[in-house]
């Protein structure tokens, strides 16, 4: 199964004015100022410092997150963006320990509208939308202009932009990492923002989609499916506004180092559409296949192969 996925591409092809697409996205999103803010947060920690983090993404709406920094730093620190899973938030500020406990300056985001599930968030999306199966997958799904990760994707671009005029971060050194969800998004950073020094991307949504709308038995893409049961001529309109937001078409476009990971047995974001992304992907990359596992991938195994890919990139 392996030796047949290394050359798996799917079928997804990228639309004329995709580029066009992001450029005028993003440069609307650079008329707002970043206005960025930090608070620091008091907690027990000795080793870390934690800030309450906020700054102007898409449309100028305020995103959230937290940045969490080595307390006894010497110069200007690597930094790691992390975007998080389907549903949840940027948490507690004692969570997500690992990226400032390994030296780095560490921003987690919030994913807007997000945050009810297993870990909470803080950032509202003001953005109405039409019709939509529950969740996240279907809002706005009517129109490239209106679907929820445009939002998404312009504010993780300008997180990045954030931790690099953050004093304490070295703006030259700054990679982005995720799993599922953050993997998808990191992605989507890996295609946009320019002169990344890394990627790790742990079982990333948001590749291939339409094959992982057929494929998948559990998880987000079951949304669209279930969207599309009841709206049965939107198929054409739905997976034309998706193609603007596929994996594929931003790992064409990323020239970072990457590391990928998947599980052989993933239901959620099916191994196949892992594979896709990392065949289109245009710089340095290596890929792990975990053949006894899920939607985990590796876990901890992928964790520990970010922090030593990254201790010799970033």
């Amino acid at each position: 199964m392996t030796a047949d996925l290394r050359d798996y591409r799917g079928s997804y092809e990228a639309p004329a004015d995709f580029d066009a697409f992001w450029r005028d996205t993003l440069d609307a999103a650079a008329d707002h100022p970043l206005d960025l803010n930090l608070t620091r947060v008091d907690t027990a920690l000795r080793t870390i410092d934690v800030f309450d983090v906020s700054f102007r993404g898409f449309g100028g709406h305020p995103v959230r997150a937290w940045l969490r920094v080595p307390r006894h730093r010497d110069g200007p620190l690597p930094a790691v963006v992390q975007f998080h899973g389907y549903s949840s938030g940027r948490g507690h500020p004692l969570d997500d320990l690992l990226w400032p406990s390994a030296g780095y300056a560490h921003l987690l985001m919030d994913t807007r509208g997000q945050g009810g599930a297993w870990a909470g968030g803080n950032t509202p999306d003001p953005v109405g939308a039409g019709p939509s199966y529950p969740g996240f997958m279907t809002r706005g799904i009517d129109d490239r202009q209106t679907y929820f990760y445009r939002r998404v994707f312009t504010d993780a671009v300008r997180a990045v932009e954030a931790v690099r005029a953050v004093d304490l971060v070295d703006p030259a050194r700054v990679g982005v990492v995720g799993a599922s969800q953050g993997g998808g998004i990191a992605l989507a950073v890996a295609g946009l923002a320019p002169d990344l020094r890394a990627v790790h991307l742990q079982a990333p949504l948001l590749c291939d989609i339409r094959q992982a709308v057929r494929t998948s038995t559990d998880g987000p893409y079951l949304e669209i499916s279930g969207y599309l049961g009841t709206h049965r001529e939107a198929a054409a309109t739905v997976f034309g506004t998706l193609a603007y937001f596929d994996g594929i078409a931003f790992a064409q476009r990323a020239t970072a180092p990457a590391w990928f990971s998947t599980g052989l047995l993933d239901q959620v974001c099916p191994s196949s559409t892992a594979f896709a992304a990392y065949n289109a992907y245009a710089g340095p990359k290596e890929l792990r296949a975990w053949e006894f596992n899920g939607h985990e991938a590796g876990g901890s195994l992928d964790l520990e192969i970010a922090l030593d890919a990254f201790r010799r990139s970033v």
